[in-house]
């Protein structure tokens, strides 16, 4: 067995490093919690290629004391513990006094600080953790630490990094959730030199959210405030008609510090039941308040996973605020009662009765009026015979039964003598005109084929019901189904996706990391149908597919999958094409033909079609002997 002994202390830096420092955002969250640890009210972030070679962070905090500044980069060296008492209940978002020294350990750092009130400040210069002499020097109040060269001296660490993009947009999620978590600081952030974020700073949560995720988000959240035992919750959460493709927008803060949760989570979209539309999830800005011994925040290096002592306690207080906000928001504007038993003479009742319009009786019918009559050709006058009818000399006649409005003048005969019975002469017939009717050429059509299943119908216009030659029922998703169709044709098709140019550009607002990814894979939109451009944090788009119903929604579901696929060209493309097929495919409880559903069918029957694009079973099938055994036959 080799030898036991101590690392060097610059090795042992080096593996601290590893474990705090990530990229360039782990950076941006230590030095910007240590800026709201020291008292903070504004700070501001700057960025240069997304973090790696600049990171600066300025903040009108209270300052570090100049002959403390070395103590300050040592490990497990802070000013927010003092007992081991101390763990069981954290008010500070940083306690463990290992960032400072594992950042200055891979980067080059220059700090800047003057405690407030005081005369002059001091400034420390580091290089892979070796400090070099305090000097004094004329700043602000405050602290101003720049980090340049990150990962300088472990180039291995170098090839983990993605682009400046997707860095840049990391900084930029961890700087809107720290100015949500603290509504009361004034963040600002510059990207490259420009300006992408800046709160006002006021307090409001509201404005907070307007300035970190945009007008539209803002625009469609209701205020919800409640408790539940010692749980305390306020915020905001999306009307239910302004759900997102994703949980990317669900946003939670315990005690100030950012969390992810899935309890939090399922308790919010229980909340949501029978609210949203399926596929939809709602958005939340929500702060949870309770006291510090009743969360452990200290069970994951990133500081992002707590534990609570009691769930159900915290699960309760999500879920009962958020439900009574929404039946609140539901229930309709009182009006003004009226009395149901009131004493009125007849003549103020008859004056409150609107006048019902009088309905003519069952059977009855109401003439039209006649059809005004037109000139008849002599051609077209009929023959009439006219009997025991003798009419005055030289006026007209009009038969009773002549069409309307057309007068025949008869002329009586004159009288003749009296001459024997004569036999009437033969009448001759003419033969009756035939009128030729060209018919159109007579089709034969074949016979249908037998399929080997039959169609049985189709249920809560979801799932087709067939069954076919083995006596076997199956149920059948269409939408599933027609999903595959439309991914296996996409994926297989050579021609070009055809496209539709939107009449006003559509503005996607994404979390920063899902809009870095989108970005990211611009070349790849374009091709299938995705005409996207950058929108100074949004993505702007002016073409989408033909057959996509909803470009805002499949953005945001497709953003989310080039997220966790980037790396992968061949994934991303998968999930790009199964979230086209998704959007363009049949929906479940429309109206279909039963063509297209014999269609469907077809492609099931015969093997090939057997899961949609995530996976999901497109058809069931029941056997004879299952069927009687539901019901006791078997």
């Amino acid at each position: 067995m080799p030898d036991i002994q101590c690392l060097p202390r610059h090795v042992a830096d080096l593996i601290a490093a590893g474990e705090v420092v990530e990229r360039p955002a782990s950076v941006a969250k230590e030095l910007l919690e240590n800026a709201l640890d020291a008292g903070a009210t504004a700070i501001v972030a700057e960025v240069q290629h997304g973090g790696l070679t600049y990171l600066r962070m300025t903040d009108n905090g209270c300052g570090i004391a100049p002959q403390q500044l070395p103590t300050a980069f040592l490990r497990h060296a802070t000013s927010k513990l003092r007992t081991a008492g101390d763990l069981v209940a954290i008010g500070t978002l940083g306690f463990r006094g290992e960032a400072l020294a594992a950042i200055s350990a891979v980067s080059r750092v220059d700090i800047f600080t003057r405690q407030t009130g005081a005369q002059t400040g001091a400034s420390l210069h580091l290089e892979g953790g070796v400090p070099g002499q305090v000097e004094e020097i004329g700043c602000p109040e405050g602290t101003t630490i720049c980090v340049r060269d990150l990962f300088y001296n472990t180039p291995a660490r170098m090839k983990f990094m993605k682009k400046d993009s997707a860095e840049g947009a990391a900084v930029a999620g961890i700087v809107q959730h720290l100015a949500l978590s603290h509504p009361e600081v004034s963040f600002k952030l510059l990207r490259d030199g420009a300006e992408v974020l800046h709160t006002p700073g006021d307090g409001q949560l509201l404005s907070a959210v307007y300035a970190a995720m945009g007008r539209d988000f803002a625009m469609g959240l209701q205020e919800v405030r409640g408790c539940g035992g010692d749980v305390q919750v306020s915020g905001y959460v999306t009307r239910p008609l302004n759900g997102h493709g994703t949980r990317g927008r669900q946003l939670f803060f315990v005690n100030g510090r950012f969390v992810k949760s899935q309890l939090l989570s399922a308790a919010l979209e229980e909340a949501y039941r029978n609210r949203l539309l399926k596929g939809k999830f709602p958005g939340c800005v929500l702060h949870l308040t309770l006291p510090e011994d009743r969360v452990d925040v200290n069970v994951h290096p990133a500081k992002t996973v707590v534990k609570f002592v009691s769930d159900k306690t915290a699960f309760d207080a999500v879920y009962y605020t958020v439900m009574d906000a929404l039946n609140r928001a539901e229930q309709p504007a009182r009006q003004e009662e009226k009395p149901f038993y009131r004493t009125m003479t007849a003549q103020e009742f008859r004056q409150q009765q609107k006048p019902q319009p009088e309905k003519p009786p069952l059977g009855s019918y109401t003439a039209r009026p006649a059809a005004p009559a037109r000139p008849v050709h002599p051609a077209e006058q009929p023959a009439l015979a006219v009997r025991d009818v003798a009419p005055e000399p030289g006026k007209a006649f009009t038969a009773p039964t002549a069409r309307p409005g057309v007068s025949y003048h008869i002329t009586p005969p004159s009288p003749a003598p009296a001459a024997e019975p004569q036999e009437p002469a033969p009448v001759r017939e003419e033969p009756p005109v035939q009128e030729t009717v060209s018919l159109p050429e007579q089709v034969t059509l074949e016979p249908p084929r037998e399929a080997p299943w039959r169609i049985a119908g189709e249920v809560l216009r979801t799932y087709i019901i067939c069954e076919d030659e083995e006596e076997n029922v199956w149920l059948i998703d269409k939408h599933a189904a027609h999903e595959r169709v439309r991914f296996d044709a996409l994926k297989a098709a050579a021609e070009p996706v055809m496209t539709q140019t939107l009449l006003e550009p559509l503005a996607v607002e994404l979390p920063p990391e899902d809009c870095a990814a989108m970005l990211e894979q611009l070349p790849l939109l374009e091709r299938y149908g995705f005409r996207c451009e950058d929108f100074g944090g949004a993505v702007l788009v002016r073409e989408v597919p033909g057959d996509i119903d909803d470009p805002a929604g499949a953005l945001e579901e497709l953003a989310e999958d080039l997220r966790l696929n980037r790396a992968d060209p061949d994934a991303a493309r998968d999930s790009l094409l199964s979230t086209m097929a998704c959007k363009s495919a049949i929906k479940a409880g429309m109206h279909t033909d039963p063509a297209e559903l014999r269609r469907l069918v077809d492609r099931v029957q015969s093997g090939e079609i057997q899961y949609c694009p995530h996976g999901r079973p497109v058809a069931v099938k029941l056997s004879k002997y299952q069927v009687e055994k539901m019901f006791k036959r078997a």
